[in-house]
């Protein structure tokens, strides 16, 4: 058999090199490539790495490794799931690896979770590789569809008591998951008093994509908040999420109860994943930039000239963004410019894209 080759895995280490991150890359010693494969929407690749197990990378972005995935998995989960109170049927889009729905199970009220992943070969090389991960994807509770999230929604009369979006960046096709139809889609699958949560970016790089996101999903949720957590082979080790919910006056930030069995989530860490560092604080709340002015800094804009997509923040600039996240987009629109958004952990997250839900 055949040694198995990737452009990205040269001289023995994966390189992650984005223009979604101008002037950072990340880089992994490669023990030895596992499976390669085109999808019918994405670059696949897993390695074995020295040092974080096996690695799942779509479109040449880390999405999951055996060493760290839970801190993510566990509180995009976790943090809309333990504040409602009484979770029974769960949605979740994209999440093809099973991360999310192996935590989402830990809560003993829910019956049933639905997971929409666009790409199977996602769901399929998880099951080899990743089988701490995708085991509980055959367990009686849940249902798996392999299709469009985006289509899902728009189609299905089913509702929810909450949905978790594991979706790309907002940038080129992954833009509709950002826009307001997409959270009216959202809101209206949701049964009263229903929690949401999505893939939110990364504060060290995206504070005005941040921004924007929250103030597109206000319309259709009385209540949001932006969240994170540490993830060490994400871009800058961090990654955001926003949690919503259709009760006015609810406190996403104080759980119901306790989730057992977990690595990274508790109580504490839950109340302190809204606390934000000041900096985010107060561009978030205050609209003010006090991060450093970096004078060879250049701000990075990967929007259309109409000004729909993805920010990448410099630490140099100050007042607002002038992408104007919304706008006139309906369903049907959207479904058809973006078939391929929802993702594995869905398109490189940094983007997870095309996705793989």
């Amino acid at each position: 058999m055949a040694q198995l080759s990737h452009p990205k895995i040269q001289d023995g280490w994966f390189r992650e090199i984005s223009s979604e991150w101008p002037g950072q890359a990340m880089m992994l010693k490669v023990n030895r490539i596992l499976h390669t494969e085109q999808s019918l929407y994405q670059d696949v690749l897993v390695f074995e790495s020295e040092t974080y197990g096996n690695v799942l990378v779509l479109d040449s972005v880390i999405q999951c490794t055996e060493r760290d995935e839970f801190s993510y998995q566990e509180m995009i989960a976790h943090l809309p799931l333990a504040s409602h109170p009484n979770p029974r049927r769960v949605l979740v889009v994209g999440g093809g690896d099973g991360g999310v729905v192996r935590e989402v199970l830990r809560h003993k009220s829910v019956e049933h979770v639905t997971l929409c992943d666009i790409d199977e070969a996602v769901i399929r090389v998880s099951k080899q590789y990743l089988p701490h991960m995708s085991a509980l994807l055959t367990d009686p509770r849940v249902t798996v569809h392999i299709g469009d999230g985006l289509e899902f929604l728009a189609q299905s009369t089913s509702t929810y008591d909450a949905i978790i979006t594991d979706c790309s960046d907002p940038d080129g096709p992954a833009a509709s998951l950002f826009q307001q139809p997409y959270f009216e889609l959202l809101r209206d699958r949701l049964n009263p008093g229903g929690h949401i949560s999505i893939q939110a970016e990364s504060m060290w790089l995206h504070l005005h994509s941040i921004r924007e996101l929250l103030n597109t999903a206000r319309p259709f949720f009385p209540v949001v908040e932006y969240a994170y957590s540490t993830v060490p082979t994400y871009p800058s080790g961090q990654i955001g999420f926003l949690v919503a919910s259709k009760e006015p006056g609810d406190d996403l930030r104080t759980p119901r109860r306790a989730v057992p069995d977990t690595r990274y989530y508790n109580p504490h860490i839950h109340r302190a994943a809204y606390v934000l560092p000041e900096f985010c604080r107060m561009f978030l709340e205050e609209g003010r930039d006090i991060r450093p002015h970096l004078q060879k800094a250049k701000r990075v804009n990967h929007v259309a000239q109409e000004g729909t997509g993805h920010t990448m923040d410099g630490p140099q600039l100050t007042g607002s963004n002038t992408n104007k996240i919304g706008a006139a987009f309906d369903v049907d629109t959207i479904i058809n410019h973006d078939r391929t958004v929802l993702k594995g952990r869905a398109a490189p997250r940094g983007s997870k894209l095309p996705v793989s839900l």
